[in-house]
């Protein structure tokens, strides 16, 4: 690749040269570049742009600010590769957090500290309550990723989010004791909740899973279920959408008393649909759906929770929690990690370690128990021998 430097002022230098030919067209690539300052100094700026242009790595100038790139990359990537409710979820992040404070600067002019200083600004607001440092964090997840694909466009040379975020500290997950599941399925027993809490405590399914599931996926004879999809919530509506691994379509035993409660659900059902005159239920009818077939709203389903414990005076946990006490009872049986995991419909056992690790306790001391009786065994056979 060649070039030239042309004077243009007193101390103004016309930088000019060559990226080869465009592959589409055949035209020569021609680029020109202002430069101040000494004339030795505009050809080192002229050899350094030669060489990154024959290493691939030159980026053309351009002024467009990370609002119209955060626009172009919500519009061309996040729409298509990502959930609608992801999708809701970045556009409020950048448009709360991000587009007031950093919207109008110039992408290719925006620094690691620029943002080492929007999350500290962040984390502190004018009345000194800031965003949680989680919250922050989510930030710059998001902007890590939408500007890693402007390096993958050629609009960035490297990814400028190269600051760390907030540290977040450990929360404990919230998890019902043995009293407390009882006395939560003693006392939610009549309410319109309880089958729905029931599995949810017996097979550790999210939240959308449950309001997702259909009854052909429901084998009661072998006492097994098997878990296709999730229902999810957006502004948009309700959507079915699929799990979001390979591992989310998985099938799930059931305890007895929970095959007994699904068997009287259907009944009741199917003898409220014989009173309404609509016949028998279609296999692919929802098992927690509304009276007319029609699926429960998530966010509804949530705060009828949250309403009946309170009614009830029950421990103020979310639904979730349903989940983790599923898998704290798993845990405190002994049941391996892998085997849990799957259960769960977690991608790798490493993010069942990280959510409930914590809980694996007395392992440790288990191991040296293990170990005093390899060598008890081995002492034995020593003096057998001896």
């Amino acid at each position: 690749m060649t070039g030239h430097v042309r004077r243009r002022g007193t101390k103004s230098w016309e930088l000019k040269f060559d990226l080869g030919t465009d592959p589409l067209t055949g035209k020569r690539l021609t680029r020109y570049c202002t430069f101040k300052g000494t004339k030795r100094e505009a050809e080192k700026k002229l050899a350094a742009l030669i060489t990154a242009a024959e290493k691939g790595e030159y980026v053309d100038l351009s002024k467009i600010t990370l609002a119209a790139f955060l626009d172009r990359w919500e519009r061309d990537w996040v729409s298509s590769n990502v959930s609608p409710k992801t999708s809701e979820r970045y556009r409020e992040l950048t448009r709360c957090h991000v587009r007031p404070h950093l919207g109008a600067a110039q992408l290719q002019k925006i620094k690691p500290v620029h943002f080492a200083e929007l999350y500290a600004k962040l984390l502190r607001d004018e009345d000194g309550l800031g965003l949680a440092p989680r919250t922050v964090g989510h930030v710059h997840r998001v902007l890590h990723r939408a500007l890693g694909h402007a390096v993958e466009w050629g609009l960035l040379v490297s990814n400028p989010v190269s600051v760390k975020p907030p540290k977040v500290e450990g929360v404990e997950i919230e998890i019902l004791s043995e009293d407390q599941v009882r006395s939560v399925l003693r006392l939610l027993r009549r309410k319109s909740v309880y089958p729905l809490v029931a599995v949810g405590l017996a097979t550790g399914m999210r939240r959308g899973e449950l309001l997702a599931l259909r009854w052909r996926d429901v084998d009661l004879d072998a006492g097994r279920l098997r878990v296709e999809q999730s229902l999810e919530q957006t502004k948009a509506g309700l959507r079915f959408k699929p799990p979001k691994t390979r591992y989310g379509r998985r099938t799930i035993s059931l305890p007895a008393s929970v095959v007994v409660e699904l068997r009287s659900l259907r009944k009741s059902q199917a003898e409220l649909r014989l009173k309404l005159g609509q016949g028998r239920a279609p296999d692919d009818a929802l098992v927690f759906g509304t009276g007319d077939d029609q699926p429960r709203s998530p966010n509804a389903v949530t705060k009828e929770w949250a309403r009946t414990i309170v009614q009830l005076n029950l421990p103020r946990v979310s639904l979730h929690a349903l989940r983790h006490t599923h898998a704290s009872q798993l845990i405190a049986s002994g049941m391996d990690v892998l085997t849990i995991s799957r259960r769960l419909g977690h991608g790798s056992p490493t993010i069942t370690l990280g959510v409930y690790g914590h809980l694996f306790s007395n392992s440790d001391d288990r191991a040296a128990q293990v170990m005093e009786a390899a060598f008890a065994f081995a002492g034995t056979e020593q003096e057998q021998i001896g």
